[in-house]
């Protein structure tokens, strides 16, 4: 990375930080890199390709590398292929204008964050390791992609088989599952214990859609609710701040609101536990890879 120079770096990294600033619950990696374009344009050795590589071009490749030290330092972060920044990071880009200086505190900070990780690495092989977090940060953004899209175009029935299913593995008893039809606003039901005696009711809602529910289509679930039912939507296209806000606010309503992230990492933390059949519907096998320091 001899060729980008330590304001080059701060000029790529505010610049993501630009974009991200309008978008305080994140962008998809790829389209945070096409608007950088349009910030600061790629020089004519960032155009270029790797000898190695033909196909990648370096721009990409660069800002991913310089990003890695603003996630280690708490100012971005990278989560199943979006991006977003911290408060902190918020801060740092108001307060630090210049490249250089943008440049110079968040590598300083990532030393730090090594030091306390008892993990400080030779000065000549840190590089070595921002490379191996590049090239595993592209493949999980590859892998998130390919799960994103299959669970966005499974049919609803299988959709509500496959939250069912996920509900079996964290060991509920699921009582009820809508027929093809109007369902009156609750797809599944299950209890605690299998006879429905003991606990709550639980009532769930799936939404399987890109666009992000509302308020209003949480207050619309919210009036299906009991006394004693908890509540829990999921959505595949998650929801909007003022959903969240609505849902954190209740202290007679029990409800908890599950995006597509939130329903994936709780598929993976019980996937053992998923029937077999439900398990089809989503099946993974784990990659194993060198990881970098963390």
């Amino acid at each position: 990375m001899a060729e980008i120079t330590l304001r080059r770096r701060g000029e790529l990294v505010r610049g993501v930080f630009k974009i991200l600033l309008a978008y305080p619950e994140g962008l998809p990696a790829k389209e945070v890199l096409q608007r950088l374009e349009t910030v600061g344009p790629p020089t004519a050795f960032e155009q270029s390709t790797y000898p190695d590589r033909p196909t990648t071009r370096r721009y990409e490749w660069i800002v991913r590398f310089c990003t890695i030290p603003a996630v280690k330092a708490g100012w971005l972060v990278k989560d199943k292929g979006s991006w977003y920044l911290t408060d902190e990071g918020r801060a740092a880009y108001d307060r630090l204008s210049d490249p250089e200086d943008f440049d110079r505190e968040v590598r300083m900070l990532y030393r730090k964050w090594k030091e306390d990780q008892s993990a400080a690495e030779p000065e000549d092989t840190e590089d070595d390791t921002d490379v191996r977090s590049t090239t595993v940060e592209e493949a999980e953004e590859a892998a998130w992609l390919e799960i994103e899209t299959h669970l966005q175009d499974m049919s609803p029935y299988d959709f509500q088989e496959f939250v069912a299913g996920l509900f079996r593995g964290m060991g509920y008893h699921v009582d009820w599952i809508a027929p093809p039809g109007p369902d009156g606003g609750i797809d599944i039901i299950a209890h605690v214990d299998p006879l429905g005696v003991r606990g709550p009711r639980i009532k769930v809602q799936v939404k399987r859609k890109l666009d992000k529910i509302t308020v209003d289509g949480v207050r619309r679930f919210m009036a299906v609710l009991g006394d004693s039912d908890v509540g829990i939507f999921v959505s595949t296209g998650g929801f909007t701040r003022d959903a969240q806000d609505e849902a954190r606010r209740q202290e007679r309503r029990r409800i908890m609101l599950l995006d597509l992230k939130r329903l994936f990492d709780l598929w993976v933390e019980y996937y053992d536990k998923i029937p077999e059949a439900q398990r089809r519907l989503l099946p993974l096998r784990p990659v194993y890879y060198l990881a970098p320091d963390e």
